[in-house]
């Protein structure tokens, strides 16, 4: 016999799987039944196409469960009674949702009817098992579900007491089709929403299923509908990998779709934003994408089996909907009991393994983000606090709130006020753990939830130990990081370790590849464009002097860049750009947006201010936007983000939503954590690298279905950063990220080591400092201890510059190193503790300067930018990153010594030197080029227009056009003379222009 390969066998597999036989099994005489999930064959004549419910088994269920309710409201409405009550179900659906009916049921006269009885708990009673038993699950194929068109069908619909959760449309490749695109067009091209049954929320979610793939959506809405991937992903992308018993997508049916994963999907994790008042049409249903279950219920499920005291990393991409995730498990692990809770059907434990779940953000964005989650999400509203100040935070922990949100500076502050809570257990969830996990933050979270350090009569030596103890991981705390970006030291703290390898991994991964491969998020590095500076500096003074090469070769390039007319000829080409490519082209149905990245706050200001004196030029179009903390003082004015803006700085956010503002120009505020689906461009003119950049440039990758946003519009144009380095970047967060051993903290004894044979301290005084200091003695006592060793440091021993130099590094690194290792170490080394804490109150008071400043400084003024220009090195170049594994070394632990025997040169060399790197835009010597600029610049002046049509203009904007066509005119008589430099002048947009401000400027 052929095999049949098409959608009829793929229906009849399902139903084997639900049911344990299929109709066609039935029919043949079939008896003997399969292990089944324990549902039951629905038919397609007992649904109800008006209500959109499976009659039969709805008033079998209520018949069953709730038969007093039922008669007695039969009685009331003896002749009609069975209309009447789908008359109410019906007007309570359309306002509230299936998921608010199954969880709440319904209110009719003194009844209340239920529709749907809940998972257990490992401590909940016979009765309520015997209740979730009595749920029943059905399966119904082909389904004519239309009140209009008799003749259209579902292929699969699942039951839950006769109210639908689930559609199916199902698909083979074997026949040619396939559920990304055929299925998918069927629900938008073929199937009616308005119908009852495909109505908004009157299922929980509509699924596009073939043999290897999976896509859900919970709304449909004809061609603008939007699907999701429900993939399980492969080797680190999309899809599903090969299942040896059966089809890919079979976990649909044989994980999802078991019962308890049904019912605790409705329970823990369907939910619809705003308030329940809202309309139903304008709220949004959120069903969970396959990464977000499995992470939820994997942590649950560990917890459950080890308890209290664990860590979990948890490494899911930016933009893969951390905020609902983090959500989902705060809420679960409230419920979360250990595995052993149930004893021969007893509740031998009734209290969770958690008392508190803390959520704790580093990002104000985020926390409001999460914080409106929650309140959605939570139908017991006094178990959630938000902690807006210490205060709130102390009371919420002290009173018992079993969800508490906060942000990693407003929970560190607050500790040492913290009481005892050593004998609570805590779940604290941390948002992007690179940031939140660092040294201080991490080590005040673990004191906090130990005992505290108090004790006037308990020995130092026992008070230190109890301190180390508290910043280890502590019993009764687990700890949960999610981040899209885990550095070595994070996957050190939260990863699980091999054993028998020593790497150490995350808990969950959901990679960045399979994100984009799922179109979830955009890959932002599809289009990038990378300019070259070409620049020339002069001396000012007659004199040569000498400095240290390579740090003047630094400062230079930084002083160039932090030029005001470089900063203008980059901000012509960004406003040039994105006019012509944005703007013009009306990038997500003309509201797509830009962010400009910039070095520091003071050339944030001048790129704004240049952007806004060349949109003044343009008739200001549109409008741009700066966003910075703090005062920041620029050419002798002060300078705010709200006085720039006009506006509230809180407000910069949802200003720069207004589809009138369409730039947003940076330093390092709104670099993480700021979710702008509209911007599409971006332009850099910082260093980026690591976490920074992928976090940075990420800021590009959210979706915008309603705007129909894709790879192809997005665009970066980098002025600082080299290719290969922001492949390297991203490389390292493509896939997993593995650390492939941990830290060597024996580092720490050769630190010691050196920084004990300076002399700089004695053992006694650092034991004096720390006596004292945990004593709680006042700052009065404390500071001759450690102004006697700064005396000694700073003059008694006479220690040489470099000496000095070598000991601050070695004892920052050694603070630094001590930080972030010692909540890890299996080990208690007093002195190491004892070291630590002196050395934190030392640092401050060394007197170490850095004699090259003054002299860089001196550099800085005895030079002058003569020529800047620009030059594309890349034009929208995909940078392809490397998929498999990502293997980071541990922390450098190494103590880095200070240069010595510096390489110094003198001014003039430096120059040549600096000028033979960075101005190489033409292949003519340095001379020729410079004799080149000199006689273009005699030729504009001599020029018959130069002086009424461009010097004497009072205009800017026709001033600048006279200019331009001075320099075309002389450029094409010259050509040529000049003809490399006419050709690059012609061909290169971005360096005609930043040439052209570079002769301007020297003929003023």
């Amino acid at each position: 016999m052929i095999s049949k390969v098409n959608e009829l066998e793929l229906e009849k597999s399902i139903e084997r799987v639900l049911v344990g036989i299929c109709k066609e099994d039935a029919l043949a005489g079939e008896v003997k039944e399969h292990n089944g999930l324990g549902y039951v064959m629905g038919q397609p004549n007992d649904f109800n196409k008006q209500y959109a419910v499976d009659e039969k088994f709805l008033f079998q269920f209520l018949e069953l469960t709730q038969k007093d309710s039922l008669d007695a409201f039969r009685q009331y409405n003896p002749n009609d009674w069975k209309i009447k009550l789908l008359d109410r179900f019906d007007k309570l659906i359309k306002r509230h949702g299936i998921a608010y009916m199954l969880k709440k049921g319904m209110k009719m006269d003194d009844l209340h009817f239920h529709f749907m009885y809940p998972c257990p708990l490992a401590s909940s009673s016979l009765s309520v098992h015997q209740n979730f038993n009595a749920n029943i699950f059905s399966v119904t194929r082909q389904l004519r579900y239309s009140v209009k068109n008799a003749g259209e069908e579902i292929d699969v619909v699942l039951f839950l007491n006769g109210l639908p959760l689930v559609t199916m449309e199902l698909k083979n490749a074997w026949t040619g089709q396939n559920a990304r695109y055929h299925a998918q067009k069927q629900y938008r091209e073929d199937r009616d929403p308005n119908q009852p049954l495909l109505s908004f929320a009157r299922c929980l979610v509509h699924f596009a299923v073939d043999t290897d793939e999976v896509y859900m959506t919970t709304k449909l809405d004809g061609k603008k509908t939007l699907f999701l991937s429900f993939n399980k992903g492969n080797k680190e992308g999309q899809g599903n990998p090969v299942n040896p018993y059966g089809y890919k997508t079979a976990y649909l049916w044989e994980e999802i779709f078991v019962k308890e994963s049904l019912v605790n999907i409705v329970q823990h994790f369907v939910r619809l934003d705003k308030s329940d008042d809202a309309k139903l049409n304008t709220r949004t249903l959120f069903f969970p994408r396959y990464h977000q279950l499995d992470v939820v219920r994997k942590l649950v499920s560990d917890v459950s089996a080890k308890g209290v005291g664990q860590t979990y990393l948890i490494q899911h991409s930016a933009g893969s909907g951390k905020s609902n995730s983090i959500t989902w498990a705060a809420f679960q692990l409230i419920e979360s009991y250990p595995d052993n809770a149930l004893v021969a059907g007893k509740r031998a434990l009734d209290k969770p393994i958690f008392d508190t779940v803390i959520v704790v953000t580093d990002r104000k964005i985020l926390d409001k983000q999460i914080r409106d989650n929650i309140k959605d999400f939570s139908e017991v509203k006094n178990i959630v606090a938000h902690a807006n100040k210490s205060a709130d935070l102390r009371l919420a922990l002290e009173t018992g709130k079993k969800i508490i949100i906060t942000t990693i500076q407003k929970f560190k502050f607050i500790l040492d006020g913290i009481s005892d809570l050593s004998e609570r257990n805590f779940a604290i969830i941390i948002d992007e753990a690179h940031s939140s996990q660092s040294g201080d933050a991490h080590n005040n979270m673990n004191q906090a939830m130990g005992k505290q350090v108090d004790g006037e009569d308990e020995d130092v030596q026992d008070l230190m130990i109890r301190l180390m103890d508290a910043r280890k991981q502590r019993n009764n705390v687990s700890y949960f990081a999610f981040t899209a970006t885990p550095k070595n030291s994070t996957l050190e703290k939260f990863g699980i370790k091999d054993n028998e390898t020593g790497k150490f991994k995350p808990f969950h991964l959901y990679a960045m590849k399979q994100a984009i491969e799922e179109g979830f998020i955009l890959d932002v590095l599809a289009n990038y464009t990378t300019f070259k500076s070409f620049y020339e500096i002069r001396k000012s003074i007659e004199d040569n002097p000498k400095f240290e090469s390579k740090k003047a070769q630094k400062a230079l390039k930084a002083y160039v860049e932090a030029q005001q007319q470089t900063i203008y000829a980059k901000a012509d080409i960004m406003l040039e750009h994105f006019i012509d490519n944005v703007v013009n082209k009306k990038k997500l149905q003309g509201v797509a947006k830009a962010m400009v990245v910039t070095q520091s706050i003071e050339a944030a200001i001048r790129y704004y201010l240049s952007l806004k004196k060349l949109l003044a030029l343009k008739g200001n179009p549109f409008k741009v936007l700066i966003a910075f903390s703090g005062e920041k003082e620029v050419d002798g004015v002060s300078y705010t983000e709200d006085g720039l803006n006009g506006f509230a700085e809180n407000k910069t956010k949802e200003q720069f939503d207004l589809n009138e503002n369409r730039i947003l120009v940076v330093a390092n505020k709104y670099l993480t954590g700021f979710d702008q689906p509209k911007l599409t461009t971006m332009y850099v003119d910082k260093k980026l690298s690591g976490v920074l950049c992928v976090q940075a440039l990420s800021r590009l990758n959210r979706a915008a279905p309603k705007y129909n946003k894709r790879t192809e519009d997005l665009f970066i144009l980098d002025f600082f950063n080299d290719i290969k380095d922001i492949k390297t970047a991203f490389d390292d967060f493509y896939t997993s990220t593995t650390l492939s051993k941990a830290t060597d903290v024996n580092v720490l004894h050769d630190i010691k080591t050196a920084l004990d044979d300076t002399g700089v301290y004695e053992r006694h005084e650092v034991i004096q400092l720390n006596d004292l200091f945990f004593k709680d003695a006042t700052a009065e006592k404390i500071s001759p201890v450690i102004d006697t060793v700064a005396e000694r440091f700073n003059t008694t021993l006479e220690l040489a510059h470099e000496q000095k130099v070598d000991f601050k590094v070695k004892a920052k690194q050694f603070v630094k190193i001590y930080a972030q290792m010692s909540s890890i170490l299996s080990i208690n080394q007093i002195e190491w503790e004892q070291l630590y804490w002196f050395l934190k109150f030392l640092i401050p008071k060394l007197d170490v300067q850095d004699q090259q400043t003054t002299g860089i400084d001196e550099l800085l003024e005895q030079v002058d930018l003569t020529t800047y220009a620009l030059k594309r090195e890349h034009l929208n170049t995909s940078i392809v990153l490397d998929a498999g594994e990502t293997m980071v070394d541990p922390q450098n632990p190494n103590p880095r010594s200070p240069s010595s025997g510096s390489e110094e040169d003198t001014l003039d060399q430096i120059l040549s030197k600096f000028n033979e790197k960075w101005f190489q835009g033409w292949s003519a010597t340095p001379e020729d080029q410079k004799v080149m600029v000199i006689y273009l610049v005699k030729s504009i002046q001599s020029h018959p227009h130069f002086e009424n049509k461009y010097k004497n203009n009072p205009d800017p904007y026709t001033r600048s056009l006279a200019f331009e066509k001075i320099l075309n005119e002389i450029m094409v008589t010259q050509r040529r003379n000049i003809m490399e430099l006419y050709k690059l002048y012609q061909k290169d947009d971005a360096f005609k222009g930043t040439f052209s401000q570079t002769l301007e400027n020297l003929v003023q």
